[in-house]
């Protein structure tokens, strides 16, 4: 792969097709390859047109992102507005420094994962202010994290035809 990047790139073209550029390497390789990517689309200001299986190479690389299925574009836009088009909830991490009370956060969001002193709740994007207020004012946290759901899921949803309606 990398003899085929290089002489690929001896000319300095303006447009890179890159097919699964990071499969087969280890993951230190893998960052390299990104990092290489990266700068050269800084350094020349190639446009890189990237397929991939690894949301690693999505989440770091990509600011357009397009969702094709059986031909049919499921998805053209910015990598942050697929994850808040079609996951509707975040995540909330939360460490507890006391087990009192814990099944009482069942109450605040869908529950994940309740092992002391994690818990990590999904609450729907729109309440996500009010569940951390919540948390932070009935509950013993020493921790609380918002992450958005992981690009993973967020690609599975599409192809399982969860699109919502326009």
């Amino acid at each position: 792969m990398r003899m085929e990047l290089t002489a690929a790139l001896l000319h300095k073209p303006k447009v890179l097709f890159l097919d699964e550029p990071t499969i087969g390497l280890d993951l230190i390789a893998q960052q390299k390859m990104r990092d290489f990517i990266y700068e050269y689309n800084q350094k020349y200001g190639a446009t890189i047109i990237l397929t991939s299986h690894n949301m690693d190479d999505l989440t770091n690389l990509a600011r357009r992102v397009i969702v094709i299925d059986e031909g049919r574009i499921l998805f053209d836009g910015a990598l942050e507005d697929l994850a808040s088009r079609f996951a509707k909830e975040k995540i909330i991490k939360v460490t507890l420094s006391d087990e009192n009370d814990i099944k009482k956060i069942e109450e605040i969001g869908k529950v994940k994962k309740m092992a002391f002193p994690e818990v990590i709740l999904s609450v729907p994007r729109a309440a996500t202010a009010v569940a951390a207020a919540e948390l932070l004012q009935n509950f013993p946290v020493s921790d609380l994290t918002i992450e958005e759901v992981p690009i993973e899921d967020v690609i599975r949803k599409v192809f399982r035809g969860s699109l919502p309606k326009k």
